[in-house]
């Protein structure tokens, strides 16, 4: 099957302009022959956590009416945002949609970075699901620094890592540049990662959104700073 990963640059606080645009890139990875489109950490809103914090309007469910856009452009989709939770605080959540639109799984981030401790709830479970035929790994920006984590995905028999992130210019992208490829050398799993272009909160996001194949070679790769889709086959 072909993955895609999306990549742009968010406009903050804006859900519904975000969703227009991810409902775009899903419809353009679709049209391409992509079964899945995988998007950036906090996609909807964009890395705006002052935001977040002081609005609960900012704040998804999987029910949500403001992700019909998504839900309605006919490939499974990946969507990362601030989620509501059963506490007072939201969760960095990953919601997953078949191709009809349906539900398929959420995951909450595990490893909250630094400063997003005081907005959010850190999540206490792994994320997985099938679709396909194939089994996908689930992790969130941060997480994907933690070998533990990482190591369990093929373990409970997945193929496919999927990565909603946030890499910055600068250290962050020789960070990208390094903890992905290892992970599927590591792992023997295909790893897709998608990542901000732009004015991403205090960060510039490097793009870069790419898939790498088990084993730990590059299949596909986006440019440093353009609104767009990469996409390779993978299984």
């Amino acid at each position: 099957m072909k993955i895609a990963a999306g990549q742009f640059t968010c406009v903050p606080a804006d859900v519904s302009a975000n969703v227009d645009t991810m409902a775009a890139l899903a419809e353009r990875a679709r049209a391409s022959g992509a079964e899945l489109v995988v998007f950036p950490e906090l996609a909807l809103t964009g890395y705006e956590l002052d935001a977040v914090r002081a609005d609960p309007r900012l704040w998804a469910r999987t029910d949500d009416p403001r992700l019909d856009a998504i839900r309605e452009s006919g490939i499974a989709t990946v969507v990362n945002c601030a989620a509501t939770t059963e506490g007072p605080l939201p969760a960095i959540e990953t919601m997953v949609f078949g191709a009809e639109g349906e539900l398929l799984m959420t995951y909450r981030k595990q490893h909250l970075f630094e400063h997003e401790k005081d907005v959010f709830t850190a999540g206490r479970r792994d994320g997985r699901f099938d679709f396909a035929g194939v089994r996908f790994a689930l992790a969130t920006c941060y997480d994907n620094h933690f070998p533990d984590l990482t190591s369990r995905g093929p373990a409970d028999g997945c193929q496919v890592h999927l990565a909603s992130s946030l890499y910055g210019t600068g250290g962050g992208a020789a960070e990208l540049a390094a903890v992905h490829p290892a992970i599927a050398r590591d792992t023997d799993m295909y790893v897709v990662l998608a990542n901000h272009v732009g004015r991403a909160g205090p960060w510039t996001g490097c793009g870069r959104s790419s898939v790498w194949a088990p084993g730990g070679a590059l299949l596909a790769e986006a440019d440093t700073g353009t609104t767009t889709i990469v996409i390779a086959e993978v299984g």
